[in-house]
């Protein structure tokens, strides 16, 4: 038997609780299978900040086209067109101030480490040019090669302290090894002891692609795949292990905000478990994280997310260019919230993760 162990409270939560049947007309777009709305500009003042939100280099799409447009279901134009200035002008239109950018799907690593590292590198160095050129509109959160424990180690250091990253992106799985392997462990460390900001972007495992055909891995492995790492992460003790590491979700916590009761009670089961991996328990453990709401503004989505965290762990995320920045944008305009939760989640939570962007 399962118990239900989150419960929403407060004000807030109740004037959320009585938007949902308003907003239950969420659509799913025919062409792109992605949940949307129909996107109007937001606040004329850019104030957002968008903690998903992905760029695609020439370079990059050059080198690894194959797999870039493998399991999607994307118009490849909207990736081969992207270029600094569309993100700024998407951003100007819904009022984003400022977007930390990260790599898209499939990241850097493919089994070879010399090549991982170069990559690796390059991404991390076009990124922070893309920072310098555009003053208070971009962040980064730099690539690892994590299978390739020591020269992640050398990467953190080069992307933290030479390229000054706002933090590091990390994917959900990798060659379907996910984040609480022990031979990840030397990393989690150093980026604890750094106080790090790590944000997970899911991936589609090779274990799970092609599994219903037809119907591309992106639209249903990225959601469990979330799930997985976060799982794989806790079963493994490195949320406790590592405290000072602020951790950021996609997609609302995927799959896990309806998987988290379901793991309460296996380690509620597996008490040696409890007691090594989570001595404070799951919904402690789950509540710390953060969560950005790219393409999860809907009824259904923000519901099982707000009753397992509080809205100071959610955050403003579009997924753009692989989602119009607007989806998300006017989903949360028109979502039946306070001001104040608003204000929270497009800008003020991600403002403790990332002071120096106060100054904008």
């Amino acid at each position: 038997m399962e118990h239900r162990v989150w419960k929403m409270d407060g004000a807030s939560r109740r004037q959320f609780l009585k938007s949902l049947a308003a907003l239950g007309a969420a659509t799913i777009l025919p062409s792109g299978g992605l949940m949307a709305q129909t996107p109007s500009p937001g606040s004329a003042k850019p104030n957002r900040i968008d903690v998903h939100h992905h760029i695609m280099p020439a370079f990059y799409l050059t080198r690894e086209r194959e797999r870039i447009f493998s399991g999607i279901d994307i118009e490849p134009s909207i990736l081969e067109s992207w270029t600094p200035a569309k993100s700024i002008q998407e951003m100007d239109k819904y009022g984003v101030s400022t977007s930390i950018a990260s790599i898209p799907l499939p990241g850097v690593w493919f089994g070879d480490v010399a090549y991982a590292r170069s990559l690796t590198r390059s991404f991390n160095e076009y990124l922070a040019q893309m920072v310098k050129d555009h003053p208070g509109r971009f962040g980064m959160f730099a690539a690892l090669p994590l299978p390739d424990p020591e020269g992640s180690l050398k990467e953190i250091e080069y992307a933290l302290d030479v390229l000054h990253a706002d933090g590091i992106g990390l994917l959900t799985s990798y060659e379907d090894k996910w984040p609480g392997e022990a031979a990840y462990a030397p990393v989690f460390e150093e980026l604890n002891r750094r106080k790090a900001v790590v944000y997970f972007h899911p991936a589609t495992p090779a274990c799970c692609r092609n599994l219903i055909p037809g119907v591309p891995a992106i639209i249903t492995e990225v959601i469990f795949d979330t799930a997985r790492a976060i799982t794989s992460l806790l079963v493994n003790g490195v949320f406790a292990r590592f405290p000072d590491i602020r951790f950021i979700f996609s997609h609302a916590g995927g799959a896990m905000t309806v998987l988290g009761n379901r793991t309460t009670a296996f380690f509620g089961r597996h008490k040696e478990l409890a007691e090594r991996a989570a001595p404070r328990g799951v919904p402690y453990e789950l509540k710390k994280l953060h969560y950005e709401v790219a393409n999860s503004v809907n009824p259904s989505s923000m519901a099982a997310l707000m009753n397992m965290a509080p809205t100071s762990q959610v955050l403003f995320g579009s997924d753009f260019p692989y989602v119009p920045l607007g989806v998300t944008a006017t989903g949360l305009d028109n979502f039946s919230l306070s001001a104040g939760d608003k204000q929270a989640i497009n800008r003020d939570n991600a403002l403790r993760l990332f002071p120096r962007l106060k100054a904008g």
